[in-house]
């Protein structure tokens, strides 16, 4: 049977290219108004804008991360939700207070209560409840624990908040893409094939290098009087790595629920999630950085 494709003069595989290459545009079409929101917050608006705005970020990753744990509980979900928006509120609201050390351990008691009171409410399948109930407790501190921390690297910089953030962002998504180009030119080896097949360690070095050449940028044109280079390429080289490993985290995590994304919100994306694993990484790096030495 002739191929319908070598009829018309077309290359065999030239709808698979032509399906990889709308989903591309897809992708950065759909980033355009993100992108916007994010640097207006980062940049123009007002402190408590960008507060605003990372609370109802990390709502979001919150409700993906508990629905792919618990895709059938409303309750578990929904406490999940609560739970994490209770952590981030008093990492943001309550830390630099003689009062922090009290709430973060009302908060850990709140965790573990609420845990038992769902679980109890909401046991079937009782196969399972381990898994909800542990996701229950560490669900909150894993994402409210790292994005908080991209929040407050904004408020407590001054006007350094937005290029701070802008750098965790640059080792987070320039990683990506150069381990995606680095990979494609260079992948011989594979990185972790247990969690992501594709990803290669060519990819994975690539990546790094162009994120830590994005931020030597980022360091060079708006943090060059407060971040010394060298800072900047040591950080650029472990935040990466780190970011990566959460990167393939979250991709253990989803082949535990038998998920390919964390969600739909932003087509060709996947979920909020799905863009956040390394950044929550990058972003706490980050920010502790910034904590100890400046």
């Amino acid at each position: 049977m002739t191929d319908p494709a070598s009829e018309s003069g077309a290359p065999a595989d030239a709808e698979p290219q032509a399906k990889k290459i709308g989903g591309t545009a897809l992708r950065f079409i759909s980033a355009i108004p993100v992108i916007a929101v994010v640097l207006y917050v980062m940049f123009w608006a007002p402190k408590w804008g960008f507060s605003v705005f990372g609370l109802v970020w990390l709502t979001i990753v919150s409700w993906e991360l508990m629905g792919m744990n618990a895709p059938g509980s409303l309750v578990t979900r929904g406490w999940g939700v609560l739970a994490t928006l209770g952590v981030a509120s008093v990492i943001l609201f309550v830390s630099g207070t003689a009062h922090f050390p009290l709430a973060i351990l009302t908060a850990m008691f709140g965790l573990t209560a609420g845990a038992l009171i769902v679980g109890l409410i909401a046991p079937d399948p009782v196969e399972e409840a381990k898994t909800r109930i542990g996701w229950l407790i560490g669900g909150p501190i894993y994402v409210a624990g790292t994005l908080t921390t991209i929040v407050l690297l904004h408020r407590e910089t001054g006007e350094y908040g937005g290029p701070w953030v802008l750098l965790c962002m640059f080792y987070a998504f320039l990683s990506d893409t150069g381990a995606y180009f680095a990979g494609r030119a260079f992948g011989k080896h594979k990185l972790y094939p247990k969690l992501s097949p594709k990803k290669t360690i060519e990819g994975s070095i690539g990546g790094i290098v162009a994120a830590t050449a994005g931020g030597v940028v980022v360091q060079q044109t708006l943090l060059v009087d407060v971040f010394p280079l060298t800072h900047a390429i040591a950080l650029g080289v472990f935040a990466t790595a780190l970011g990566q490993a959460g990167d393939l985290f979250e991709s253990l995590l989803k082949r535990s629920c038998g998920v390919k994304d964390s969600g739909n919100i932003m087509p060709g994306h996947g979920g909020l999630l799905d863009r956040s694993d390394a950044l929550m990484f990058t972003g706490a790096t980050t920010y502790f950085y910034v904590s100890w030495f400046h």
